[in-house]
């Protein structure tokens, strides 16, 4: 009874919960559900939607709870013991839900449950159900049926395993620069660094392959030879071409063994290959359709990447010292290209995006375009850096979040938003369960009593997390495996968070949302009209190379021999659609945590074909954009009702022509990053 993994009355005590707690937990949670299910698949238990709801989905929910809170803190907090405490437990609960989706009898008793009793969500909420069951095998039996489980067990591992490697091989290097090798490094770089390296007893500046480190190297260090050794360190990471002292995190063979499952997988539902399996419930209609999507696109981008190259390579011919530019030294040249023609510097910008204000200021739109409050509140956290905050409209709570900002050591890279708990009307208590979600990114803290500075694309990093927050937070949607991003389609659920990176340039948004480190001045417009003039800066490059991830991720899903080397098929996609090849030694794909650990595996593209809602909805804002020029209320509200409170409850098509009243178009894509039709 003591154990904070079992307490449901409020928010995880995250400051209570060790990896001692999490086995007799769970232990406990997972005989609970198993006897659940077991109640109601008996056959005097009556095949009503409440009544299977009352009893077994509360139970699992319960579960789910507090096996997220374990993941979540495996995610940001991990250690030796917790990381052995979640593997431990990893297997028996993937059996269990395993189990659960392919449930003969539980999916014998949703087919008889009367369609007519239920109301619109709980409709929906049934038909996923429905289609879950025969994606989750349970049209399986015999030995195809225990293969099925065997499979989802032996993923579920591979899948964690490839996320320590990943973790493991960035955490492991360090280099100790000198102060000459940091020549042209922003101060507050230098300074972490320093401080990092102090920590340790050690002189120099320690330097790692955290983001809010790397990047900032890559692209103002004068020290070209500083950039090939952690551009190598960082291209190799966990795989056979790192540093031998790292090689051990290798996922060559991981990746090829996770593969092969899932065309196994595949196979025994009756699909081709896993990329019919993935789209199976998503908007796309088929592999090839996605695949036609990003040649199209590819297509139309090309020019555009071509002509950044060659200005790339223009301008490193004209300077001394970079007549032969090597894979490391594109981003300083890119940065230094971009400097020379809108005259000024990301260094230059991030002055005045400390995270205080940013916050601020993203806070500030929301609550006007939204109309919602957000106010600062308190809850056991895991970290001393981590904020807790309510949203609220007229008084009543409609949401709660988690913000962890800060890299640092034993927290996964990039940016994620999960739920912790979803929006329910609780069938055990018929009381109103508000949804409450994580929001993480990984920034760079401030250093000598500073605020954080955030570069323009942190920004955009937490608008658009905050997008998914805000689309799991403001639903208004009362059925749980239909409320907030529940059961919106992969290639939709990218909408809300990318719609919300497009407030990040506009200027009556940002300027209340900046204050120079130093002085505490807003952000000079002139400033901002640079920025803005160079906004679409090598965005042909930058399109081209999320299709390669995306092209490379479906064929790998549809045409790959899962038996063979991932590289061939890689440099094969390259040919087709780079217009920069990077070093043969390269291997992004053993860090690619979205499809091999994120659940984006056959659905990277999702990416830019939300881009393409999410630009079209934007445009409904630009059309009415007040003389104020600040987004209109009116259209926010619009969006707000047909998008975000509408949730998982009718298909995200059907949501999208509720706000813009038609079919999605690509123009406002292609204009919004300077390759419009007429440019062509």
């Amino acid at each position: 009874m003591n154990n904070p993994l079992l307490s449901f009355t409020d928010l995880p005590l995250f400051d209570q919960i060790t990896p001692e707690h999490v086995a007799p937990a769970l232990e406990v949670l997972l005989a609970d559900a198993s006897q659940a299910l077991e109640k109601v698949t008996s056959p005097d238990f009556p095949a009503g939607w409440a009544d299977i709801s009352a009893v077994l989905d509360v139970s699992t929910e319960k579960l789910g709870r507090a096996w997220g809170a374990v993941s979540h803190l495996n995610s940001v907090a991990d250690t030796p013991e917790l990381r052995a405490a979640y593997n431990e437990a990893l297997p028996k609960i993937t059996e269990f839900f395993t189990r659960l989706g392919a449930d003969e009898r539980l999916f014998a008793k949703y087919k008889a449950i009367d369609t007519a009793s239920l109301n619109a969500e709980q409709h929906q909420a049934h038909t996923y159900a429905i289609r879950n069951f025969v994606l989750g095998g349970a049209e399986l039996t015999g030995l195809a049926r225990d293969r099925f489980a065997a499979i989802q067990e032996r993923s579920a591992e591979l899948s964690q395993k490839f996320s320590e490697n990943a973790l493991d091989s960035t955490d492991a290097f360090a280099h100790y620069a000198s102060a000459d090798e940091l020549n042209g490094v922003p101060d507050d770089v230098k300074q972490a660094a320093r401080a990092a390296a102090k920590a340790e007893g050690k002189e120099g500046f320690k330097l790692t392959l955290k983001l809010p480190c790397y990047l900032p190297v890559m692209q103002f260090a004068k020290s070209s030879a500083l950039r090939e050794i952690l551009y190598r360190a960082y291209v190799t990471r966990a795989s056979d071409q790192s540093d031998e002292s790292t090689r051990k995190f290798d996922n060559s063979a991981l990746i090829n063994e996770m593969l092969a499952l899932r065309l196994e997988e595949a196979q025994l539902l009756g699909y081709r290959n896993f990329g019919e399996l993935s789209v199976a419930p998503k908007m796309a209609e088929s592999p090839e359709h996605v695949i036609t999507f990003l040649r199209d696109l590819a297509i139309k981008a090309q020019p555009f990447a071509e002509q950044d190259l060659a200005d790339l390579r223009e301008y490193a011919k004209e300077h001394p010292g970079l007549p032969e530019p090597q894979p490391w030294d594109w981003s300083y040249i890119g940065e230094k290209l971009k400097e020379a023609r809108y005259a000024f510097s990301e260094q230059e910008v991030k002055q005045y995006f400390t995270a205080p204000k940013v916050k601020a200021g993203l806070f500030k739109i929301v609550e006007s375009l939204f109309e919602v409050k957000i106010e600062r509140g308190t809850t056991p956290v895991w970290n001393s850096g981590v904020e807790f905050y309510r949203i609220e409209r007229a008084g009543q709570l409609l949401g709660q979040f988690y913000l962890d900002s800060a890299a640092r050591k034993g927290k996964r890279g990039g940016a994620w938003m999960d739920d912790v708990r979803g929006r329910w009307m609780r069938p055990d208590t018929h009381q109103l369960q508000t949804p409450v979600a994580h929001l993480v990114c990984n920034f760079a803290d401030g250093v000598d009593g500073k605020p954080p500075l955030l570069t323009h694309d942190d920004v955009t990093t937490l608008f658009h997390e905050f997008g998914h927050g805000l689309h799991h937070l403001l639903t208004q949607v009362n059925e749980r495996d239909v409320s907030g991003i529940s059961g919106v389609e992969w290639d939709a659920v990218e909408l809300p968070s990318q719609f919300m990176e497009n407030f990040c340039w506009e200027w009556e948004v940002l300027k209340d949302m900046t204050a120079h480190v130093d002085t505490g001045k807003a952000l000079p417009r002139a400033l901002f009209d640079k920025m803005l003039a160079g906004k679409n800066f090598q965005s042909g490059m930058q399109t081209l190379r999320q299709i390669e991830f995306s092209l490379f991720d479906m064929l790998l899903h549809t045409t790959h021999n899962p038996t063979h080397d991932v590289m061939p098929l890689l440099n094969q996609v390259r040919k087709e659609v780079a217009v920069l090849q990077p070093p043969s030694w390269s291997r992004p794909a053993h860090t690619f945590s979205h499809i091999f650990a994120g659940g984006y595996s056959a659905g990277y593209y999702s990416y830019k074909w939300a881009e393409v809602l999410s630009a079209d909805a934007y445009a409904a804002f630009e059309e009415t954009i007040g003389k104020d020029g600040l987004p209109n209320a009116e259209t926010g509200r619009k969006y707000r009702e047909a998008i975000l409170e509408a949730g998982g409850s009718r298909p995200a098509i059907e949501s999208f022509k509720a706000f813009r009243g038609r079919e999605p178009a690509l123009d406002a894509l292609l204009r919004h990053q300077g390759m419009a039709a007429e440019q062509t």
